[in-house]
């Protein structure tokens, strides 16, 4: 491991100073990341249909929950890692990142060969009816191609940001998001090839990222790896994967969550209701960047502080933390409020070239999304003692409450909500679940993280 490790200035830098170094960079990667995800619907909004996004919506919960490997071993080994540096043990912090390179290669190859082998079950397990499940297969296929290489890049992301260097993990996310930009107006719009050149488009920005991280950790790191860390040791992935499991549940939880909805708003509405929520959950990622990025910004800070008994720090990252994502998610909610149809506009062509159903798609579509959007984000500005809370117990290894915590929102509230509200009040029931579930979630993670905060500081 190289000297002068950027590091330790995670236990002596100012926290405030800290999160905004930390968070600044995250928040300006994951805006750029889901600028691209908004930009990819966009593109196909305008140049291919509002049924290309509904084939979009149903897909993106497959690969992201293949792609999420990669983050929950990135998340969970990196907490390790992080108190592993914290506390001066720069060998376990190699055994540690040899693992995770070695669990998440072979976890996410295995479930992208499944998913390809049972691809037709699986497009339409999640949602997609026969009006469009012609374009999401096309667009599943070759986006699975390099699901590898998108798990693999959501790890190493993380333990990029776990070394302390913030502005390369920053880059890891925005080379690939302008490449998927600049390659979806190339393929889509000059070439014309419809909803394969925006899957190719994805998958080249895959494999920009995989070799942006390749280099990085090359040439860049401290983390200098042999052939023996690669090796996987039981107690060392028993640490990781009991932390990985609380992002891996989340996210499996998100995917979940995503079928229900498509096959809830099928039965309860149509494919345009599908693309209606395409759109919002498009927005929940990009409008949410900088409460986000505090998050991303705060783990690696309490886990060396906490791994460092420094736990007066810890204290501030949280309180500290709170506020700066609790003012911004305010913002976040004012501009959602005031300006919905603007938004939603963005998405649809208003060209007169268009076809007659294309047309009336976009009018619904115009009609339908503006109230849905502004009632999923109703109850944002709370949502920063949910997300804080439930990482704090992440950072500090603690693993069985994190998970429970991270659950709360779409396992505990959110999915129950989803089930049982339409059967009431139709698809209107699905978007007042999201701020029902919103304000439960945050109450419980508020009561628990003020409890452990007092013992630790007693």
């Amino acid at each position: 491991m190289a000297n002068g490790k950027r590091s330790t200035t995670l236990g002596t830098d100012p926290i405030s100073k800290l999160l905004v170094r930390q968070a600044v960079p995250a928040s300006i990667g994951i805006l750029v990341m889901s600028l691209n995800m908004i930009v990819d619907t966009i593109f196909v909004g305008r140049w291919i249909g509002p049924l290309a996004i509904s084939a979009i919506t149903v897909v993106i919960p497959i690969t992201f929950f293949i792609g999420a490997i990669g983050l929950a071993f990135g998340i969970g080994g990196s907490s390790v890692l992080s108190r592993a540096l914290g506390s001066g043990n720069d060998s376990k912090a190699l055994q540690v990142f040899g693992n995770q390179v070695t669990l998440t290669f072979l976890v996410s190859g295995l479930l992208a060969i499944l998913g390809l082998v049972f691809q037709n079950y699986l497009i339409e397990f999640f949602g997609a009816d026969d009006s469009f499940k012609d374009l999401a297969l096309t667009y599943y296929r070759i986006v699975m191609y390099g699901i590898v290489m998108l798990s693999m890049c959501m790890m190493g992301n993380n333990v990029i940001r776990a070394e302390g260097k913030p502005k390369f993990a920053m880059y890891a996310m925005m080379l690939p998001a302008i490449g998927n930009i600049f390659m979806d107006y190339i393929l889509i719009n000059v070439f014309d090839f419809g909803m394969e050149g925006a899957a190719w488009a994805t998958f080249i920005s895959y494999a920009i990222c995989f070799a942006f991280v390749l280099w990085f950790f090359i040439v860049k790191s401290e983390l200098r790896l042999t052939l023996t860390n690669f090796k996987l040791q039981p107690k060392i992935v028993g640490e990781i994967a009991s932390l990985s499991s609380v992002t891996l549940a989340r996210q499996g939880t998100v995917s979940v969550l995503t079928i229900l909805l498509n096959n809830v708003l099928i039965v309860q509405g149509d494919a345009l209701d599908v693309a209606t929520y395409g759109i919002i959950s498009r927005m929940l990622m990009f409008a949410l960047f900088p409460v986000i990025g505090v998050n991303q910004g705060f783990l690696p800070i309490a886990g060396y502080n906490y791994g460092a008994n420094q736990f007066q720090r810890v204290r501030e990252s949280i309180n500290t933390s709170i506020k700066y994502s609790g003012a911004l998610a305010l913002f976040i909610f004012a501009i959602i409020m005031i300006f919905p149809a603007e938004i939603v506009s963005i998405f649809i062509s208003n060209s007169k070239t268009l076809s007659a159903e294309t047309m009336a798609h976009n009018s619904e579509i115009l009609s339908r999304t503006p109230s849905a959007l502004r009632w999923v984000f109703a109850a944002t500005p709370v949502i920063a003692i949910q997300l804080i809370g439930a990482s704090y117990f992440q950072a500090i290894g603690k693993a069985m409450p994190a998970l429970l915590l991270s659950l709360t929102k779409q396992g505990f509230f959110l999915i129950p909500l989803v089930i049982i509200l339409p059967q009431f009040f139709g698809v209107w029931g699905v978007w007042i679940s999201f701020p029902i579930a919103d304000v439960l979630s945050t109450i419980l993670t508020g009561y628990f993280l003020n409890k452990e905060v007092v013992k630790m500081v007693q």
